[in-house]
């Protein structure tokens, strides 16, 4: 166990707590409100559930360098949602969204809060506020 500054301690927890919420999330949706998710739904899921357990193992064990493969899926995991919730809004993408294999496409829009809040837009802000939590993690690590 190393010794970790009250700052990346915090850091780490509300890494670990965006990835919980995140998780909780996507469950939500799929196991209450019966919605499929679709291809990229499942690419970003697969991105995002690792998260919880990087994050709450730095956490308990007080190891930024655990947390450090956060950055890379987190990373990928903003293209991956940022490119979905293209394929949702912008109609010159919405075509490709029809080609999602399995049985729902991609372009299909479950929620629409506020007229732009979108499943993929949500995981995308979880994308991104763990993307530079972890950034803060390292800047906390280099001191």
């Amino acid at each position: 166990m190393g010794k970790l500054t009250k700052k990346a301690e915090n850091l780490l927890m509300l890494a670990w707590a965006q990835a919980i919420i995140a998780m909780a999330g996507s469950l939500f949706y799929s196991e209450v409100m019966g919605y499929v998710p679709c291809e990229l739904c499942w690419y970003q899921r697969i991105l995002m559930y690792p998260l919880v357990v990087i994050y709450g193992v730095a956490a308990i064990k007080k190891e930024i360098n655990i947390a450090l493969p956060g950055i890379i899926l987190s990373g990928i995991g903003m293209f991956v949602s940022a490119y979905h919730y293209l394929i949702q809004k912008v109609p010159a993408f919405q075509e490709f969204g029809g080609a999602c294999t399995g049985g729902v496409p991609c372009n299909a829009v479950y929620v629409n809060y506020f007229g732009f809040i979108t499943i993929p837009f949500l995981a995308l802000t979880a994308f991104i506020v763990i993307f530079v939590l972890s950034i803060f993690l390292l800047k906390e690590q280099k001191k």
